[in-house]
């Protein structure tokens, strides 16, 4: 089970990221952060999520919000796909599931009628504080991004 909880501090992490460069949450003190994790690279919904979250990038840049997906791909992967998808955000890679173990993303699915380890679609708003704000679990591709951007807007007037 996970530590997090909302309106606690997120513990910091440090993930290797897409552009040669390595990512943490204290590096992004100041900034609201979206962290979405996604099952895996080049496959239609993730590819649909990536890309609602890339068409919405400069309003999240005006709210002040750094967008960030993370999957358990390798970052050779993360960067075919970045590229191919024309990505305006960074794709961290979590082969050895810290960060996904830390937001209790880690489930069994179904997968063509077997039971299989993966992540479950989740989307995680942490403040400029470094405190998790909101959380999306099971998350539905149609209409996230837009879901996020609004709670960003929210945040961003209290």
């Amino acid at each position: 089970m996970s530590e997090l909880a909302i309106g606690k501090k997120v513990p910091n992490f440090k993930l290797p990221a897409t552009g040669d460069q390595e990512i943490s949450l204290a590096k992004l003190k100041g900034s609201n952060v979206v962290l979405y994790f996604y099952p895996k690279d080049s496959t239609p919904g993730c590819t649909r999520e990536g890309q609602d979250f890339r068409d919405n990038m400069a309003k999240f840049k005006r709210r002040n919000t750094v967008v960030l997906g993370v999957s358990r791909d390798s970052l050779r992967s993360h960067e075919n796909f970045k590229t191919k998808q024309n990505f305006n955000f960074d794709l961290l890679s979590d082969t050895d599931e810290a960060l996904c173990k830390l937001f209790d993303v880690i489930k069994m699915k179904n997968m063509y009628g077997k039971q299989v380890r993966g992540i479950e679609r989740s989307t995680f708003l942490i403040d400029a504080q470094g405190k998790l704000q909101q959380e999306w679990r099971k998350v539905k591709v149609d209409g996230h991004a837009e879901a996020v951007l609004n709670a960003v807007t929210a945040l961003n007037k209290k």
